[in-house]
């Protein structure tokens, strides 16, 4: 069977790390004979030859190259892309890791369009990663229809053919932003790039040790000529207009103002401060005409100016008044509709815990010189902000709390501006309500709200929270999609987030009304299902299980809340003589079912069964919490004790 994806690993003294990424390796949907994963170890000393030495000889899709140290990746890579026989190549990182099904879809992805480059979604473990360019599948996208330059790292899925038609391979030595020369051209010369969002391919990870490649420190006046290089290539392959000035605005932007801004900036020691400073205003004064800067936000403009300006002390003082901002996200109503969370919110910007102000004519100040101090200049970016408030806008992702995976949920947005009180400014307020889809999320997990704003040249994200005012009830948890939901509040941040398969967490079910007649239970549970579901009610008793097929559907909603009603026919002749504790499994179907118990018990005759009341339960854990207050109270007094003795 030909290999169709070659999986290269460049590889220098991961330690541990290159443990996920081998077993995401060997986890693959894609069958064992159509690819491999050829690590190329760049000199490591810390024993990794050994252990890939022993992966090899026991795992034939495994291939390892050893080399003398080269000083960065671009090397093990180029040779891993020599010695490659797959159709595609993908580029992995050592002490990162993939998707189960990632070579499997991208492959299929990347055939079904004819693609040479194939970009997969991304998640960030502690490390950002592209948001826009995975709103939606991309099969045909271009540098001019889609932000790919947003994602410039090397994590790509290459045709191995369009590598050799066009002898396109990465930069080698000691040097930084190879893979910005490398993913350039590519995207440039590809006959079609497709990009990959409904499945999340590759987890970006920062390492515990802060020991990432891209992660060390640099020299700038290295890392800016290096950045030249990539700025080189864009100039090959188009020509000067408004292309080439988007494109060389995402260097500008991403490499250099937004190094300059905020907390970002400030911490950074004050002699590589300046030198920084002095390398990017170089950069911008040598490089970008006046269309590259023209096209940024607001906020991004001013900064851009005063790196044009050589304006080192303006550039700081701007950052401190951007480091006091900060966006709150309140949430408004969570209610169950339609079988989705309707989660109704409002955000805005505050600085320093306070609603942030704009001039409320919001005409716009815009000038061909740069702001003269810093008042001018954030009096410029108030005006400029609230002219653009039209285009400002919102998001809710819900985001696995233990893999960084997000997803955007559909929302619909109003733009609100609030008087200030002084007659002269505003309020920039966002009020939206998303429709949260918990049985479109991939899998079991805990999923967090997180609320993204883009404003004025401002992208900022934060949880939803705190929980909203006493008297505005958590949604109940529910059964959507055959998987158990349960909407909570974090302690104690009261942020918004969803258990989806329930793990660990009651749902709630300790008050429950029903009738049990004959061999007949039906019973109302304080649950949330959009329609007739199938459910399992577990009966137990002293040395026997019986599980009993029942249905969950909408009961009639009450005061308090959505509610469900499980009914369930029950074996009468099979329970006689015995008094039967209750349990519910709301969703049978699912990957791992989970029995969730009810404050109830049914005793069963000859003539039928009747509920009773579950008390030794209820008794056992008061008496439980007694004995743990005596307890603590006894400790108390001896250490008391203990504390008089010593002072005597």
């Amino acid at each position: 069977m030909p290999v169709k994806v070659s999986v290269i690993v460049p590889v220098y003294n991961p330690g541990t790390y290159i443990e996920d990424c081998i077993a995401s390796l060997q986890r693959q949907s894609l069958p064992p004979d159509e690819y491999e994963a050829v690590f190329v170890d760049d000199g490591s000393t810390d024993g990794t030859a050994a252990r890939l030495d022993a992966l090899a000889a026991e795992d034939p899709r495994m291939r390892v190259i050893h080399q003398e140290n080269s000083g960065w990746s671009g090397k093990p890579r180029n040779v891993g892309i020599a010695a490659a026989r797959g159709e595609f190549v993908m580029f992995v990182d050592n002490d990162d890791f993939l998707g189960d099904e990632a070579l499997e879809r991208m492959y299929d992805y990347g055939v079904a369009n004819g693609a040479d480059v194939v970009v997969g979604k991304m998640a960030g473990k502690g490390r950002p990663v592209p948001v826009e360019l995975f709103r939606r599948n991309r099969p045909h996208a271009t540098v001019a229809d889609a932000p790919l330059i947003d994602s410039l790292t090397p994590h790509k899925m290459v045709r191995r053919a369009f590598l050799e038609r066009t002898g396109l391979r990465f930069p080698e030595g000691r040097r930084r932003l190879e893979d910005h020369v490398f993913v350039t051209e590519a995207y440039l010369r590809a006959d079609n790039v497709s990009v990959l969002s409904d499945y999340v391919c590759y987890y970006h990870v920062r390492r515990d040790d802060a020991a990432n490649a891209g992660l060390r420190p640099f020299e700038p006046a290295g890392y800016f000529a290096n950045l030249r290089e990539a700025l080189d290539v864009v100039e090959k392959y188009t020509e000067p207009g408004p292309l080439r000035d988007r494109l060389f605005r995402r260097w500008l932007r991403v490499e250099m103002v937004e190094r300059l801004r905020g907390r970002r900036f400030l911490r950074l020691p004050e002699d590589y401060r300046g030198s920084l400073f002095t390398e990017i205003h170089r950069v911008v004064v040598e490089r970008f005409g006046p269309g590259v800067a023209a096209g940024l936000q607001p906020t991004q403009r001013v900064v851009a100016a005063l790196a044009a300006e050589n304006r080192l002390d303006d550039t700081v003082a701007f950052a401190e008044w951007e480091a006091s901002l900060a966006l709150t996200a309140l949430p408004d109503c969570v209610a169950w509709q339609d079988g989705s969370l309707s989660i109704g919110f409002t955000a805005e910007l505050a600085g320093d815990g306070r609603p942030l102000t704009f001039p409320a004519a919001g005409t716009g100040t815009s000038s061909a010189e740069p702001p003269k101090d810093l008042s001018e200049a954030v009096a410029w970016v108030g005006a400029e902000t609230a002219a653009r408030f039209d285009r400002a806008d919102a998001d809710l992702l819900l985001r696995e709390r233990s893999s960084s995976a997000q997803h955007f949920q559909p929302v619909g947005v109003t733009r609100e501006t609030v008087p200030a009180g002084d007659g002269e400014h505003v309020r920039l307020v966002l009020r939206a309500t998303a429709t949260a889809d918990p049985a479109a999320l991939p899998h079991d997990g805990v999923w967090d709200a997180v609320v993204r704003v883009r404003l004025g040249g401002w992208t900022k994200e934060c949880r939803l929270g705190p929980a909203p005012a006493a008297g505005r009830a958590t949604p109940r948890a529910g059964v959507v999609g055959g998987r158990t939901v349960l909407p909570y509040w974090t302690r104690p941040h009261g942020n918004l987030s969803l258990e989806i398969g329930a793990h660990g967490r009651r749902l709630g079910l300790g008050r429950i009304e029903v009738t049990a007649c004959g061999d007949r239970l039906d019973a109302v549970l304080p649950l949330y299902v959009p329609g007739e579901t199938r459910a399992l009610l577990r009966l137990t008793a002293a040395d026997r299980v019986v599980d009993v097929p029942a249905t969950l559907s909408p009961a009639q909603d009450g005061a308090d809340g959505a509610r469900a009603r499980l009914v369930a026919a029950l074996p009468v002749a099979g329970l006689a003589g015995a008094t039967w504790n209750t349990a519910v499994c709301p969703a049978p179907r699912a990957a791992e079912p989970r029995f969730h118990t009810l404050p109830l018990a049914l005793r069963a005759g000859r003539r039928g069964a009747r509920a009773v009341a579950a008390p030794e339960r209820a008794t056992v854990r008061r008496l439980a919490r007694a004995v743990r207050r005596v307890l603590a109270a006894a400790r108390s007094r001896a250490a008391a004790r203990l504390v008089r003795r010593r002072a005597a």
